[in-house]
């Protein structure tokens, strides 16, 4: 490979099936939902079946996925999504789908932002560190920026180790919970569909199906390494299988867990108590770790949280940094966008992706927001609303391209994608109805419950994805100058 082409393109073969699930199952922060979304989706949405709840949408993206890796045989760009919407819908729906995952990846970095600065706070406190939120962050930031401009397969490495150590806490836990609570195993409360979706969409199961679709966002950027893995048609496909398949089964074997040493009959009283009313959320599994496993567990978890937020915020910055190098490539952004360093990293995403992070930490930290409460939880919201509407257009953009070209049977073509579609349509409408619990945007505490009860900050940012997908069209619309790199782009 020449000079040229090695600063225009990422560096191949660095990435087999374990590295590229390393980063996806990082960016998913299993131990950040059990302790944070998965008390709150009982306490306000339907009990002992969230766990259920968390299997079925774990299943509703395994068949998401068929026409997903189906394509990955078609499409190996590092843009992943809008490279799939392009093909089937089009370089201009590309480029608007690839505006709208800018949208949904860059907010969520900047949500685990906020909740690693509060953590580390509260954390660090304890030992006599006093510092601000924002310096946590900033301290990330710069370890992750110094990190996410070295080799991809270094990072790999890094969030090999965290990632392992997270799964294991998780499982450990799980599993002593079960054997010391073999009588509290209530498959009927928490696995029967008349109980998961008991209060209907619009009520208790409803909200958490919203938490639980938010809870699995990062599964799908296994394809945005397809260009650094060592076959891409095979390990993508692979990858994206083994991460959905951890994800559901430790957010299922764990919430029953959870079911299993509250009691299904007790469940919900006792998440209010330990939770402070779902203030503190994190207590729920802390408590059941430290009366089933040991203090040293909960010692350990608190810090394993951290390091899972650590983890998130490289994850994603890898990811951001590749679709910055993906638009730049095809003509969207200025063409330095689309090179790389001598690491094969895309230095200038890289670049602005930290960029970004840095003005909107200072910007809430100037303005006195809360770390977790605002940041976190605005831009968290934010980022499931996005994933799921560019999941949508994938889903139809693998119906369409298969049906002009072929190549794939009745099921990948036809049957998964169109199905997955429509209940992703349905996860849609949940999240958006449901974006004042989600966010914490409700005109007042006692409207949070209810849907499509937003503040006008809460409308904007429910409605900014979609903005952006508008943008995106216009923008390749009128860039016709390079109406050849953008058809590049998405091929």
């Amino acid at each position: 490979m020449d000079e040229q082409g090695s600063q225009q393109t990422l560096r191949k073969g660095r990435l087999g099936v374990i590295g590229i699930v390393f980063f996806v199952v990082a960016a998913s922060a299993p131990l950040v939902g059990m302790t944070g979304a998965v008390p709150v989706a009982m306490l306000a949405g339907n009990g002992a079946a969230a766990a259920g709840t968390y299997l079925l949408v774990g299943l509703t993206l395994l068949l998401f996925s068929v026409g997903f890796t189906a394509m990955t045989s078609k499409v190996t760009n590092a843009g992943a999504f809008f490279a799939y919407v392009g093909r089937g819908m089009g370089a201009k729906m590309g480029v608007a789908s690839a505006f709208a995952s800018v949208i949904g990846y860059v907010t969520i970095q900047l949500a685990i932002y906020g909740f690693f600065g509060g953590i580390m706070a509260g954390q660090m406190a304890s030992f006599g560190i006093t510092l601000d939120w924002w310096a946590w962050s900033l301290i990330a930031w710069v370890v992750v920026t110094a990190l996410s401009m070295l080799s991809v397969d270094v990072g790999a490495n890094v969030l090999g180790v965290l990632m392992l150590a997270e799964v294991l806490a998780l499982f450990v836990t799980g599993v002593a919970i079960l054997v010391n609570n073999p009588g509290g195993m209530d498959f009927n409360a928490a696995f029967n569909p008349a109980n998961i979706f008991a209060g209907g969409l619009t009520g208790g199961a409803g909200i958490a199906i919203a938490f639980a679709f938010a809870s699995f966002i990062g599964f799908e950027a296994t394809a945005i390494y397809g260009e650094e893995s060592k076959d891409p048609k095979r390990s993508v496909p692979r990858a994206t299988y083994w991460a959905i398949g951890i994800i559901t089964g430790l957010f299922a074997i764990v919430s029953f867990a959870m079911v299993a040493g509250l009691g299904s009959s007790t469940l919900v009283d006792k998440v209010a108590e330990l939770s402070e009313g779902g203030a503190n959320p994190a207590a729920v599994l802390f408590y059941l770790a430290e009366t089933n496993v040991g203090s040293w567990m909960v010692t350990l978890m608190s810090w394993l949280v951290v390091s899972s937020l650590f983890a998130g915020l490289l994850a994603f910055q890898n990811a951001n940094a590749r679709y910055f190098f993906a638009l730049g490539r095809g003509g969207v952004l200025p063409k330095a966008f689309g090179t790389t360093n001598k690491a094969g990293a895309p230095v200038w995403g890289v670049a602005l992706t930290s960029v970004l992070a840095a003005a909107v930490i200072a910007f809430f930290a100037l303005q006195g927001l809360d770390p977790i409460l605002n940041l976190f939880f605005w831009m968290s919201a934010i980022t499931a609303v996005a994933i799921i509407a560019v999941e949508i257009l994938v889903s139809i953009s693998v119906f369409m391209f298969f049906r002009k070209n072929g190549g794939a049977s009745v099921w990948q073509s036809t049957i998964a994608p169109l199905a997955s579609a429509a209940l992703l349509i349905g996860a849609e409408y949940l999240l958006m109805s449901r974006f004042g619990l989600l966010s914490g945007l409700a005109p007042s505490p006692e409207a949070s419950g209810e849907s499509w009860n937003l503040t006008p900050l809460g409308w904007t940012l429910v409605l900014s994805p979609f903005v952006a997908m508008v943008i995106g069209y216009v923008v390749a619309s009128v860039n016709k100058g390079n109406s050849a790199a953008m058809k590049d782009m998405v091929s």
